[in-house]
């Protein structure tokens, strides 16, 4: 239990909070009119207007929920406390104040461990003087208690549901790493070797001495790097059986139509001269079509023809895959896609996708000479 008091108060604050979103900003505008309303349709409450200015006074501060949990928190605990001591009476808080669970749940989902555990404590003393202080039934307090609750728990699991996605997203980007360095290393090894056996040659026919140590030494440092590689490539692959295949090229692509004999049609075209395109970039762009094509093949609703379009120009090559399935709103990208966007991305280019007219596009371009990071 130590251990677990410890890890929560050092536990520091999630990053890449936003500072404000739009929901907050309609949170705030929504419950502007709402304190106003309730402040108009309850004649017997007591400094009811008094009230509706409090709570509207204290409303913006939700803007300051991610960035400033726990100050936001005290500060809105505070005001709200001391107002029934200015008004002297104690018939409780305006409806319009459950904005405070708001707080309650901000300080558990952005703040650190210290925050998290101080804006609790403060809330679960505040609700404890407020239940002695106004002699509240046992089943009211044990209600205010549950619900106070019930906001923390939600902090809780939101801040724990974000970490484990973000844990999955960097695994996913790690394997892809590890997939992109699989490809390079064909492309290295393939240099390397050629190194190796023009030494070699150089080597057998008998060159002048200073020629001769040169090539013995560029021999020995090729085979030693042929040699790092595949200890590299060993384990990048965690114990899995090694590939003998070469890696697939931009040509191999017919053969991915081919092989999709079930669902939508592919239909694959290409454009443009690919006679110098980096051979990793070659690799990456049929990966990319590739998962590209398994993605419609699973998700696309209802469609039909799926369109992969490769051309090459001068400096890039572009890559389209579209389905014509039924159309879907914008979504947060699975993990298929965060892999497809980091590939694209080591390589020195870029990666879109989502719905248009028709279904789902996937466009990428990638630098025709390879820019690996």
């Amino acid at each position: 239990m130590p251990h677990v008091l410890r890890s929560a108060w050092t536990e520091p604050r999630p990053h890449h909070a936003p500072a404000r979103v739009w929901r907050d900003w309609a949170l705030v505008g929504a419950l502007v009119p709402a304190a106003l309303l309730e402040a108009a349709l309850r004649p017997d409450f007591p400094w009811r207007f008094l009230w509706a200015a409090v709570t509207i006074g204290l409303l913006p501060a939700l803007l300051w929920r991610r960035t400033r949990p726990l100050l936001v928190l005290v500060l809105a605990f505070g005001v709200i406390a001391l107002v029934p001591l200015i008004a002297g009476y104690d018939r409780g808080e305006p409806y319009t104040t459950a904005f405070l669970l708001v707080l309650v749940y901000s300080v558990v989902r952005w703040g650190s461990g210290r925050e998290a555990v101080l804006g609790l404590a403060l809330v679960t003393g505040s609700a404890c003087v407020s239940t002695a202080l106004r002699d509240l039934s046992l089943a009211d307090a044990i209600g205010g208690l549950t619900v106070v609750f019930a906001a923390t728990a939600l902090g809780v699991a939101m801040r724990y549901r974000s970490r484990l996605r973000t844990r999955e997203l960097d695994r996913v980007k790690l394997l892809e790493r590890e997939r992109l360095a699989r490809d390079l290393h064909d492309t290295v090894a393939h240099h390397v070797s050629a190194i190796a056996i023009r030494a070699q040659a150089g080597l057998a026919v008998g060159q002048p001495d200073a020629a001769v140590d040169a090539l013995r030494l560029i021999e020995a440092e090729a085979s030693r790097a042929l040699a790092e590689m595949r200890a590299m490539v060993r384990v990048l692959r965690r114990g899995e059986s090694a590939d003998l295949a070469p890696s697939p090229r931009i040509a191999d692509l017919e053969h991915l139509a081919a092989s999709h004999r079930a669902g939508p049609s592919v239909d694959v075209g290409i454009t443009g001269d690919l006679a110098d395109v980096h051979p990793s970039i070659d690799a990456a762009v049929y990966r990319l079509a590739q998962e590209a094509v398994t993605n419609a093949q699973r998700h696309a609703r209802h469609a039909t023809r799926i369109e992969v379009r490769v051309a090459a120009d001068a400096t890039s090559v572009h890559l389209r895959v579209s389905d014509d399935g039924e159309g879907s709103a914008p979504t947060a990208p699975g993990y298929g896609l965060i892999g497809m966007f980091e590939r694209a991305d080591l390589l020195g280019g870029t990666c879109a996708a989502g719905p248009d007219d028709r279904g789902w596009t996937v466009t990428a371009t990638l630098p025709r000479t390879g820019t690996p990071a």
